[in-house]
């Protein structure tokens, strides 16, 4: 249920809305064919739902391709000027983009030092869809994508394999010692410690997002419905807080990993 109620404004979009329904066909056919058995059972109750977080989750994806458009566009020249350098003097998406990836790249250079630039283009993508998934959910009639742990789990993956791509491309082969140990003799303790460590990863960064956005959401839809005015407007401050406190950890964690899989010290 939606904060707003059971509307659910991404079934009136056209295209999103036959997403949501092929995903809850599939579903509930799978549902009805486990549950009829051979003696004719009735079918197991499931509570399946269309996918929203599918739906919200490319709405998104969209915004953010238009915002950027914009504020590129809005840049004079093909290449950097002076003029395009200096701000104006107005609230523009322009502005409000600018100030999202200095921030970004600013906690980026101070977790990362040198090698930020590098991993912009990744942690900056993470950074505005998982905030903007958060924030959408405290939008009556929006479902955030971030509540449903097949979008976390898929965010979780990239930074996983990412880690290991990066790392691989910047050790070779060498790069499975980090894995080993400082000493030799340690790796045969050390590669299984190390290995389920890495494991772990992906399910930690989904399953953290995924319970604190729910529970905010969960926790925001039922003071909505107990008391409509006044009571919700806290709810809605502590799910702002909420929304960009783990956009930050779940970036962090992300710097942190590439940074240990590029890191030579080891």
């Amino acid at each position: 249920m939606s904060a707003g109620g059971d509307i659910i404004w991404t079934s009136f979009i056209p295209g999103l809305n036959n997403i949501e329904q092929m995903n809850f066909e599939l579903d509930h056919g799978e549902t009805t064919h486990e549950g009829t058995a051979a003696h004719g059972e009735a079918p197991a109750a499931h509570s399946v739902h269309p996918a929203y977080h599918v739906s919200t989750g490319l709405l998104i994806g969209f915004v953010i391709i238009v915002l950027a458009l914009i504020a590129k566009r809005s840049i004079k020249s093909g290449e950097m000027s002076d003029d395009d350098l200096i701000p104006t003097n107005k609230l523009s998406v322009r502005n409000i983009m600018e100030l999202m990836v200095s921030a970004i790249a600013k906690i980026m250079e101070d977790s990362m030092g040198d090698v930020w630039p590098r991993f912009l283009h990744l942690v900056g993508t993470l950074a505005f869809f998982i905030l903007f998934s958060n924030l959408i959910g405290l939008v009556p009639g929006f479902l955030p994508p971030t509540e449903s742990i097949n979008t976390t789990a898929a965010c979780g993956l990239i930074v996983f394999f990412a880690t290991h791509y990066y790392g691989f491309k910047e050790h070779g082969f060498a790069y499975l010692k980090h894995f080993m140990g400082p000493f030799w003799w340690l790796a045969p303790l050390m590669l299984p410690i190390e290995i389920i460590s890495h494991l772990a990863r992906p399910l930690s960064l989904a399953l953290r997002l995924f319970g604190n956005i729910n529970g905010d959401h969960k926790v925001g839809a039922i003071f909505f419905s107990l008391v409509a005015i006044g009571v919700p407007v806290i709810t809605l401050f502590l799910g702002v807080f909420v929304s960009f406190v783990q956009t930050f950890v779940f970036c962090l964690l992300t710097m942190v990993y590439l940074g240990g899989a590029i890191a030579h010290e080891h």
